[in-house]
């Protein structure tokens, strides 16, 4: 029932000064409320069109309570990891204000924030000097504090978080203040979880990402292995077709020279001119001389065959865990020696410098042996050629491995002091059946067998570095553990 309000009956001004006091009232009450109305609207939009700057929200939310409540002071406090810390602040110098974020909140202390974050419940006190538990704020310390209020911000029956307003006089907070300081601590609450969603989601999304680049490169390894060995096959059928009437010119020259020796032999029991007898010596030399660089150009032919076979080869042997360290000074020794047994005058300086923390890798033993190899023969015949060339009596040949642990990957670095590679060769070494070494000496096939069994079948990189006249170092990077891991070659 609607109570009528009573007017003195016979005093209009009397009349008009209590409908104008009413008016005021209901003007106020209007304004106020529409105050409110657009300040939550604005922090609504400001946290839509602000998803991804959560402190542009915080910032704007504390300056909208401490406007609307008649505040001196506001401060937001946000969990962060397993501490509370004050992430926005209004009403403080801002010298104040840096060194207030800088350290967390006590909850064990008596201050009004840590009570309202201990118990999920709002702590209004109207008086702080009159409250035997509280202790004493940095904001008290500021400028004194006597009034205040902790609103907790809670997800799922935990607090995440406050908003505390005061005033350093004592005025105790309306009940529609703290209602709107409520309704500011709910928005508080949805954009703190809109921005840790966001992360979440964008965090995940990173994580996929590398999934999908790991699958990607996996499924470009297995296709450029089946490309490799239908290559393989089709590079093995051709050597094999290659190799017999190879065999036939190889034999037919060789014996083709033996019988030049028999028909000079023969002809020598001949009378012949002395013009003839010339013209038949120059004849048989020129036919010896041809016979000799098709023997020369056929074993290396013959060499070029034997690698495509032994590079198109099905078999790797087995993946399997293997210690790199052990690996790569196999690799040194086995190549010495082999160089020694050639040449019994071989000699070079072998340095090692092994990361003992270098440890396991998932490889095949048996290619990364050969692609070790490789590099170290280039190696040594690059630093026996340089002190062929240079002359110099105190040059000595060195040869250099080492290895170093990358965490998820391992390096192994192989340099020589020897005659280095020019800039124009450099880009061209892992092509093949490129060279620089004089016929019969080298196929150009070891590099180009190392890149794919370093590249297209271990997911490794090499790189060179390299100055003329005076080194050349190879790099060969190894993922730890191979997307491949668990192929197996028969």
């Amino acid at each position: 029932m609607t109570e009528t309000p009573s007017y003195p009956a016979n005093d209009p001004q009397q009349i008009i000064a209590e409908l104008r006091r009413k008016l005021d009232e209901r003007t106020a009450e209007r304004d106020e409320a529409t105050s409110q109305q657009n300040a939550t609207a604005y922090i609504l939009k400001v946290i839509s069109q602000s998803a991804f700057d959560l402190q542009l929200v915080l910032d704007s939310l504390v300056e909208s309570v401490a406007k609307l409540c008649d505040t001196d002071r506001a401060v937001l406090i946000q969990k962060q990891g397993d501490q509370y810390y004050r992430v926005a602040l209004q009403g403080f110098p801002d010298d104040a204000i840096a060194e207030m974020k800088g350290f967390p909140v006590d909850l064990k202390a008596g201050s009004i924030a840590a009570r309202a974050l201990r118990n999920c419940t709002a702590v209004h006190v109207a008086d702080v000097n009159a409250d035997p538990e509280y202790p004493g704020t940095p904001a008290q310390y500021l400028g004194g504090v006597r009034t205040v209020l902790s609103v907790p911000l809670v997800r799922e029956t935990l607090p995440v978080g406050a908003i505390t307003v005061s005033r350093t006089r004592v005025e105790p907070f309306t009940e529609k203040q703290i209602n709107l300081i409520k309704t500011f601590a709910d928005q508080a609450l949805i954009a703190i979880e809109n921005a840790r969603l966001f992360n979440e989601v964008q965090a995940r999304t990173r994580e996929l990402a590398i999934s999908l680049d790991d699958l990607r490169a996996a499924q470009d390894r297995l296709i450029q292995t089946e490309k490799l060995a239908s290559l393989g096959q089709l590079t093995a059928g051709i050597a094999h077709e290659i190799k017999n009437p190879l065999n036939f010119i190889n034999n037919f020259s060789a014996l083709s020279a033996e019988l030049i020796d028999e028909m000079k032999d023969a002809l020598s029991g001949i009378n012949l001119d002395k013009n003839k007898r010339e013209e038949l010596d120059d004849i048989t030399q020129l036919l010896r001389s041809n016979l000799e660089k098709v023997v020369q150009h056929g074993k290396r032919a013959d060499s070029i065959v034997k690698n495509m076979l032994l590079h198109s080869r099905e078999g790797s042997g087995e993946s399997r865990p293997a210690d790199i360290n052990t690996l790569l000074d196999e690799s040194l020794n086995l190549a010495y020696h082999g160089a020694r047994a050639e040449r019994s005058d071989f000699n070079i300086t072998l340095q090692r410098d092994f990361d003992a923390s270098a440890g396991v890798v998932e490889l095949f033993p048996q290619e990364i042996t050969r692609a070790f190899l490789n590099l170290i023969s280039n190696g040594f015949y690059a630093a026996i050629k340089r002190k062929a060339e240079n002359g110099d009596p105190d040059f000595e040949p060195v040869l250099s491995a080492a290895t170093k642990n990358l965490g998820n990957h391992v390096e192994i670095r192989i340099r020589d002091n020897g005659t280095g590679i020019p800039s124009e060769v450099k880009e061209m070494i892992f092509n093949p059946f490129f060279t620089t070494k004089p016929a019969g000496e080298g196929t150009g096939l070891g590099l180009s067998m190392s890149h794919d069994i370093i590249v297209k079948q271990h997911g490794g990189r090499i790189e060179v570095d390299t100055k003329p006249g005076q080194f050349t170092e190879f790099t060969v990077v190894l993922p730890r553990a191979s997307n491949l891991a668990g192929n197996r070659k028969s």
